[in-house]
């Protein structure tokens, strides 16, 4: 595969840990980094996604299409040509969840600095 087809990527969890930084094909799909995630993600943490569409990525402000691949959610803002592109990740719980009585949420509210620099707030709640 060319170098010039890869493109790397951290995801940056609710708590403020990273998966990666790992190198993807620029035609991986958005479902494709969630399967990575979720094949990757700590079973420490208090909140575990139990499939892919539990887990929401956010990259540019935007939330990504499961269809779309790296090279069409990339932002043309803002990235260095060998840098590592950093990708938020929100669990939203699947309705099964809900249904058994217990709820987790997370809210991440991004905002965005004059520096270009992303700074997020953290909720959790919990029932």
């Amino acid at each position: 595969m060319p170098e010039e087809d890869l493109v790397e990527l951290k995801f940056r969890l609710c708590d403020g840990s990273d998966i990666g930084p790992i190198r993807y094909s620029s035609s991986s799909t958005v479902a494709m980094l969630k399967e990575r995630i979720l094949s990757e993600w700590p079973r420490d943490k208090k909140i575990i996604p139990r499939v892919a569409n539990d887990v929401k990525l956010i990259s540019g402000g935007k939330i990504l299409e499961n269809n779309k691949t790296i090279a069409q959610c990339r932002s043309p803002f803002g990235e260095l040509p060998a840098g590592v592109i950093t990708m938020h990740v929100v669990v939203q719980p699947s309705l099964t969840k809900i249904k058994t009585g217990k709820l987790d949420l997370v809210y991440l509210d991004l905002v965005t600095s004059s520096w270009n620099l992303w700074n997020y707030h953290i909720f959790y709640l919990s029932l």
